[in-house]
């Protein structure tokens, strides 16, 4: 896949020494993020923010936002109408959680990285995944744009497992 032209920035925050390098996170959001862009009609925007923390800062990020007192993978905060076209929001990853369902799952760690961007973009771009129907929708964005990276379709692996 070619490199496009990107008319938005991706700044990155990593508060834990576990993930990859920065250019490595850098590179797999640019991709991750045009791949998904490439399937949707998306909002507009110039700035998209992720945050690489450890499942301790996710959790009290869940417990504070959703009311669920415990680690997830991944988190996402639409900035809301005071964005505008500037800022889309934040996708937060937690550490530990992400390594661990690599683990179990046997796929790379930056493939599962890459994945958990996409389904957190498609979230800040109003997809979600709380009725069957909505799930699909979703999913089906998400395997075609990992199709475009070159990674294996994660549900089909959940359905084995």
């Amino acid at each position: 896949m070619s490199e496009p032209h990107r008319e938005y920035e991706i700044d990155i925050v990593i508060e834990d020494k576990n993930w990859p390098a920065r250019e490595i996170l850098q590179s797999l959001a640019a991709r991750a993020i045009d791949a998904a862009l490439q399937h949707i009609e998306g909002r507009s925007f110039a700035e998209l923010s992720l945050a690489f923390l450890d499942d301790a800062r996710v959790q009290a990020l869940n417990r504070e936002y959703r009311g669920q007192d415990k680690p997830t993978n991944v988190l996402s905060f639409p900035a809301g109408d005071h964005g505008g076209d500037v800022l889309l929001g934040d996708i937060v990853l937690g550490y530990e959680t992400v390594a661990r369902e690599a683990e179990t799952r046997k796929i790379a760690l930056t493939d599962h990285i890459s994945h958990l961007l996409i389904h957190g973009f498609y979230h800040l771009q109003g997809y979600d995944h709380e009725t069957d129907v909505e799930a699909e929708a979703m999913e089906a964005l998400e395997r075609l744009a990992l199709c475009d990276l070159g990674i294996d379709d994660p549900y089909a692996m959940d359905e084995i497992l």
